[in-house]
C-alpha cells in the first residue's frame, strides 16, 4: 500500500483511514480485512487496531509528496464514507485531492446514502472520480445515489460479482469495473454474468474494465474475456493523458 499498486486499474493507494465494517454480501470475504490482520500480526503499527476504523491524520498530505502524476485509489483498506469517519476528516481528504491536481483520485464506497448527503458540502474537481461498489442486482440502488453526485467521473465497481445484474443503471456513468472474488473462500463468478454486464456497457457506450476472474489468488484465473483483455478507461482520463 503506497506509491505503487498491483491493482490493474490504478497506480497507487492512499489510506488516510484503515478499517471498516461489513454492510452487504460483497463484504463477506473482504480482502482488506484479511490483509489488515496479517499486517497486525507482522507488527505493522498502522494496523494495531486490526480492522477497526482508524484515522491516520499524518497520512493526509502524502499525495502532495508524490510529484509524478498517477491514479490513486483512495482508502483501499477502508471506506472514506464509513459512518465512523468524521465529516471534517472527509473534507480534509477532499481538500488534499483538490490541491494535488496532477493526480487522479479514485474513491469507492458502499455507503452511497452518506456520499449523496455529504456531496454538496465537498469540493469536486475534475481529478476526483467517485464510484460505488455493487455486487449484485440487489444493490444497484447505490447507483441512484451516485448519479446525484457532481463528480466529473462517476463509476461502478462490480467486484466481487456474486450474482447476475441484468439491468445495470448506466445513465451518467463514465466507467464500469467488473471482477470475480479472490481468496481462500472465494465465490465462483459466472461468465454469463460478466458478459451480460459487458454487453450492457457496449450498448450504452460506457468504458468496460474486466479486472479478474478471481480464485484462490487474484491472479489465479487471469483476466481475459472472450479472447482479449478489457481495459477501457473513462474518456476524461484519455484526454488528461494526452494533455500531460
Amino acid at each position: 500500500m503506497g506509491d505503487k499498486s498491483s491493482i490493474e486499474w490504478t497506480d497507487a493507494t492512499w489510506n488516510p483511514v484503515t478499517g471498516c465494517s461489513k454492510v452487504s454480501p460483497g463484504c463477506k470475504n473482504c480482502y482488506a480485512e484479511r490483509l489488515a490482520f496479517r499486517l497486525r500480526a507482522m507488527g505493522n503499527p498502522r494496523y494495531s487496531n486490526g480492522f477497526e476504523v482508524t484515522l491516520h491524520p499524518d497520512q493526509l498530505l502524502l499525495p502532495l509528496k508524490w510529484k509524478s502524476p498517477r491514479k490513486i485509489f483512495v482508502n483501499s483498506m477502508s471506506d472514506l464514507f464509513h459512518e465512523s469517519v468524521p465529516d471534517d476528516f472527509i473534507r480534509q481528504a477532499f481538500d488534499v485531492m483538490t490541491k494535488a491536481h496532477w493526480h487522479v483520485f479514485q474513491i469507492l464506497t458502499k455507503r452511497a446514502e452518506r456520499l449523496e448527503r455529504l456531496a454538496p458540502r465537498l469540493l469536486w474537481p475534475e481529478n476526483v472520480w467517485q464510484g460505488v461498489s455493487v455486487e449484485s442486482s440487489e444493490y444497484t440502488w447505490r447507483i441512484a445515489h451516485l448519479q446525484k453526485v457532481p463528480a466529473a467521473v462517476r463509476f461502478i465497481s462490480v467486484e466481487p460479482l456474486v450474482g447476475p445484474i441484468p439491468r445495470l443503471p448506466l445513465k451518467g456513468i463514465s466507467w464500469v469495473i467488473v471482477g470475480g472474488e479472490s481468496g481462500p473462500r472465494y465465490r465462483q463468478v459466472d461468465r454469463v454474468w460478466v458478459r451480460g454486464i459487458r454487453d450492457q456497457c457496449i450498448r450504452a457506450g460506457v468504458p468496460f474494465f474486466f479486472k479478474q476472474w478471481g480464485g484462490f489468488t487474484s491472479k489465479s484465473g487471469g483476466r481475459r474475456l472472450d479472447g482479449r483483455n478489457w481495459s477501457e478507461m473513462p474518456l476524461i482520463h484519455l484526454q488528461q493523458v494526452s494533455q500531460a
